[in-house]
This record gives structure tokens, C-alpha cells and sequence, in this order.
């Protein structure tokens, strides 16, 4: 796969601002790109990695020795750090991936004048990998770029984030991840509705597509209609049922679950408003409103950005969706 700047949708200043760094040779040797998931920002590590080992002034050219190396994904002084899970546990960064890394990128380059370090998720290093890495941002050895990809900034050690030049994304437009979506083929009409529903996220709008997202968010609005007079016996089945799943697909789930609570609020301010990311729901989820007060949603918010905190780390899926159910039911229906 080819790497251009003009591959990336969106984010227009922050591309202009490296490639201009680039070319007056003044980009730092730690980069730290982060945003919420979904939006470039790996593509867009993935591209300036290119760039950097790029023979070209101005690149990627995609036409040299290196290019031709990281489109075939074979480039000898490229290296990617990514989180590593075991069974149902999170996602972890460990030192030993560090201190692998950390031996390779000392060496001298091969094919380019350097090495680039892609370390994705950084987030998900563990202590004693992030002590590793600070030492190695103070102190690196020999030609090496660093570039730190997150989701979750304030979970980094600050002496990492204070070795790091910060490169903060926001959403993409919806009418770039149309123009998205197009390339890859999918029909206008479809990739409409899917720009609609990704919360400004590309990555979001093509899981949508691959893998019939929706039926994850139909099922979070199903739970939503019955919370109001679920049972303890239909607690404790759902509980069982989620807690099997992966952490992944249940952060998809809790994604959804937020954005249609964030739809609720803006629908009690104005029942016909265009500004709600579920559109073609939108009846089922002003039936939902009597329900469902103001201060019960914010309730409910709480108790949702709370869980989906608490999936980042090595809990117990089970234990934490049978809390999750239990604590949603006693907001709706004691306060009800």
C-alpha cells in the first residue's frame, strides 16, 4: 500500500505543519500524536514514517528504494511497537517490547538515514515499559524518530509527554469521510449514513461497513427500551452473555450506548433536531423520553464513560457487567 499525504482525510493543519517542519528540517526527534480512535492518526504516523526515510526532499515519493520498502511493508529501519493481549486481558505494552525495540533502533540504519520507532497505542505500556522508553527519549542513541500514537494522552507518564512534540487531532469532517468511504468503493447513500453514525471517526464509519456494527448499536437501543422494567433474572443473563464477550467488541457497544444517551439530551431540546448521530432512530428514541428524565441520563452518562474507563484495565468482565446492569437499573427505576 502506497503512502501520500493526500491519503489522509482531513487535517489539513496538522499536515501542513509537519511537512513544513520536514522540509526545514526542524521536526523532534519524539512526536506525539494523539486524538480520539478512529480519526488518521496511525495512517498518519504510518505516512510520516514514510516521509522520514523517504531518499526525496519533499516526501513520500513513493517511488524510491524506501518507499517501495514501506508500501510492502518490509522497510529494514522501520519498526512498530504495538500492544499485545493474552486471553481476555487488555491490551499491554511490556518492557520487554521496549527493550527489543530499543535494540534494534540503536543500530545503524540500513536502507535510510535513520530509523523511525511507530509505537501505537502508547497508552497501553505498563510502568516499567514507560520508564524504559523516558530513558530512552532523554538519551536516545544513533539517528532515530519516535513517534508516540494515543487516544489517551493524561495516561502517559508527564516526563514522557514533556520529551514529546504534541500533535493533537480532532474529528474528521463528515463530508471528508464520505469522500472516504467513496474511494473504497461504498455506495454514496451508504456512506452517508455511515459518516452520519461514526462520530467524526473513518475508522468507526469502515468497521461500520466490515463488520454490521449496527447490530451492536441496535442492541444497545433494545437494552435502553427495556431497562425500565428489567428483572434480576434478565440482569443477571444479559451479565453473563457480555461478559463473554471481548473487550473490543464491548467497547463498541458502550460507544454506541453513549452516543444514543447524547442523542436523548439533544432531542429534549429540540425533538426535531438534525443534530442527533442516530437519525434513523430517532422515533424510537423519542418514545424513550418519558422514561428517561434529563437527570437520569446524566446519570446514566456517568455510570457509562465510568465502565468504559474501567474496560482498559485487567477487571473481571463478568463482575464488571453484572455492576454495570445492576447500578443502570436502580437509576432508571428508582428514580422513575
Amino acid at each position: 500500500m502506497e503512502l501520500h499525504w493526500e491519503d489522509i482525510a482531513g487535517h489539513e493543519a496538522q499536515k501542513m505543519q509537519l511537512r513544513t517542519m520536514l522540509r526545514e528540517h526542524r521536526l523532534p526527534h519524539a512526536v506525539l500524536l494523539t486524538g480520539p480512535d478512529g480519526v488518521g492518526k496511525k495512517k498518519l504516523g504510518h505516512v510520516l514514517a514514510a516521509a522520514l526515510l523517504c531518499e526525496a526532499e519533499d516526501g513520500p515519493c513513493g517511488h524510491c528504494a524506501s518507499c517501495r520498502a514501506m508500501a510492502s511493508g518490509t522497510h529494514p529501519d522501520y519498526l512498530e511497537v504495538l500492544p499485545e493481549r493474552t486471553g481476555k486481558s487488555a491490551a499491554v505494552i511490556r518492557i520487554d517490547a521496549i527493550r527489543s525495540m530499543q535494540v534494534e533502533a540503536s543500530r545503524y540504519p540500513v536502507l535510510s538515514k535513520q530509523r523511525v520507532v511507530l509505537i501505537d497505542d502508547a497508552d497501553c505500556m505498563n510502568e516499567a515499559a514507560e520508564n524504559s522508553l523516558l530513558k530512552t527519549l532523554e538519551e536516545p542513541e544513533g539517528a532515530v524518530t519516535f513517534l508516540l500514537v494515543t487516544g489517551a494522552r493524561s495516561s502517559l507518564l508527564d516526563t514522557i509527554l514533556s520529551r514529546c512534540m504534541p500533535l493533537s487531532f480532532g474529528t474528521v469532517p463528515e463530508d471528508a469521510i464520505v469522500r472516504a468511504l467513496a474511494q473504497r468503493g461504498i455506495a454514496a447513500e451508504e456512506a452517508h449514513e455511515l459518516a452520519s453514525l461514526s462520530d467524526g471517526s473513518i475508522g468507526r464509519a469502515i468497521a461500520l461497513h466490515e463488520h454490521e456494527g449496527l447490530s451492536r448499536r441496535d442492541d444497545a437501543l433494545d437494552f435502553l427500551a427495556k431497562l425500565p422494567q428489567m428483572d434480576m433474572t434478565s440482569v443477571w443473563k444479559r451479565s453473563q452473555e457480555m461478559g463473554e464477550l471481548d473487550r473490543e467488541t464491548l467497547s463498541e457497544w458502550f460507544l454506541y450506548l453513549n452516543m444514543m444517551l447524547r442523542d436523548m439530551l439533544v432531542l429534549y431540546e429540540d425533538g426535531g433536531s438534525s443534530l442527533i448521530y442516530h437519525k434513523d432512530v430517532r422515533a424510537r428514541l423519542l418514545a424513550l423520553l418519558p422514561s428517561f428524565p434529563e437527570p437520569v441520563i446524566f446519570s446514566l452518562l456517568a455510570l457509562v464513560r465510568e465502565t468504559q474507563h474501567r474496560l482498559q484495565s485487567n477487571v473481571n468482565l463478568r463482575l464488571l457487567m453484572e455492576g454495570f446492569h445492576i447500578r443502570m437499573r436502580d437509576v432508571v427505576q428508582i428514580r422513575n
